[in-house]
């Protein structure tokens, strides 16, 4: 936070985004719990419903089968992504409006930095409202804004009186005062377990980190400073623009535990392909290629390797399957790529195979191919690989 001039930021959060979008497609589903995720005969979880589900006890994140036993006449369906995303860029441009200096943390969430620019708007709050006003009338969707000094209570504030909610947190002492009587995970960085460890040495309130900052840090160390900070309404975090993700990930969940490994490597040759054409487009290279595992007993795993930057869909394949050959061969119910540590430019080291003939025409055909998905869609073009993937999943599904 500067010392000098107190900043100005405005969290954006859509109103259960996801849920929103299939409510204002499909009008008569306003007055039903909608629940988007997965169907109640699958395995998964919940990406998010609209506030009629949560009165069932819906929450994100919870598996479809407690999500049903509990809201078992609601409306079940798998979220639309390219749907989600075009609303989402809607909403961006709007947020980007009055301010470059965004962070976008998620599809419908954002932290826009406006400490240098509200004056040309007519103030903080002026623009709120503008914003809540202009994301209605132009996607027809609701969200809510939060007017803080620092990211975090610009957080609170968005949060404060959710849904088409609108909230000030001006100073520290404003938020200080609020948050006094509420418990620890109010704030940010205390999560599940560190609040356990906190209640466990009788601090579940912010009242009782007042009241027990030495134990706080004793128990904590560095990050019961942290905690102690935040608590107080001191939060030096920027905002910080972020043209291109960190990571670009997807994951396949399966109806049955699986335990044939050539049928994930299947599952991962056309993820790599997805994945290809999602960094390309972008104009992107990765460095890290991680593969996820989730076992039938939910315990989850991680397996990366690091190397030279690349955004072809064999050697991303490749990769992850000589990773998936590294782990435990029991069931498993999940399987995913993830591609990180990203740059703009290509760098290999000159070596025999760069300046190889049959390097260089497939490099040309690769080239080729991502042409005509661009142009035509990522269907557009299959390797005999890719098909028989794809038939081995139509037959056993």
């Amino acid at each position: 936070m500067n010392k000098n001039k107190m900043s100005i930021i405005i969290a954006c959060d859509m109103d259960m985004f996801y849920a929103a979008v299939e409510i204002r497609d499909n009008p008569e589903l306003s007055d039903k719990p909608v629940i988007v995720g997965a169907l109640p005969t699958e395995r998964g979880v919940v990406s998010t419903c609209n506030y009629i589900a949560r009165k069932y006890g819906v929450r994100s994140a919870m598996s479809i089968k407690e999500a049903y036993r509990l809201c078992p006449n609601g409306v079940y369906m798998h979220p639309n992504g390219e749907k989600y995303k075009e609303a989402s860029d809607k909403i961006r441009k709007i947020w980007s409006r009055y301010t470059d200096l965004v962070e976008y943390i998620s599809l419908d969430e954002a932290f826009l930095d406006v400490t240098g620019s509200a004056h040309l708007f007519g103030g903080a709050e002026k623009i709120g409202r503008e914003i809540q006003e202009r994301v209605k009338s132009e996607t027809g969707l609701t969200c809510s804004v939060g007017i803080g000094y620092s990211i975090m209570s610009a957080k609170l504030a968005s949060e404060e009186l959710k849904p088409s909610g609108f909230f000030i947190i001006p100073d520290p002492k404003s938020l200080t005062n609020l948050i006094r009587n509420r418990s620890v995970r109010v704030i940010y960085g205390v999560g599940e377990k560190t609040a356990a460890e906190l209640q466990r040495a009788g601090i579940s309130t912010v009242q009782d980190i007042y009241n027990n900052r030495d134990k706080v840090v004793s128990l904590l160390g560095n990050h019961g400073r942290d905690i102690l900070n935040l608590a107080d309404g001191i939060d030096d975090r920027q905002v910080t623009p972020c043209s291109e993700a960190k990571s670009i990930s997807k994951e396949s969940t399966f109806q049955q535990d699986i335990t044939d490994f050539d049928y994930l490597k299947d599952n991962l040759l056309l993820t790599a392909k997805e994945l290809s054409f999602d960094v390309r487009i972008k104009g992107l290279y990765c460095r890290t290629i991680t593969l996820k595992v989730k076992y039938a007993n939910m315990k989850s795993i991680t397996r990366s390797k690091s190397g030279s930057a690349t955004n072809k869909a064999d050697i991303i394949y490749k990769t992850a399957a000589a990773l998936l050959d590294t782990v435990d061969k029991l069931p498993i119910r999940l399987v995913g790529i993830t591609l990180s540590n990203f740059t703009d430019s290509e760098f290999t080291q000159l070596n025999f195979d760069n300046i190889n003939a049959e390097k260089s025409k497939k490099d040309r055909l690769d080239d080729a191919v991502f042409y005509l998905m661009k142009q035509y869609g990522k269907n557009i073009f299959k390797t005999a690989s890719e098909l028989s993937a794809e038939k081995r999943f139509e037959k056993e599904v």
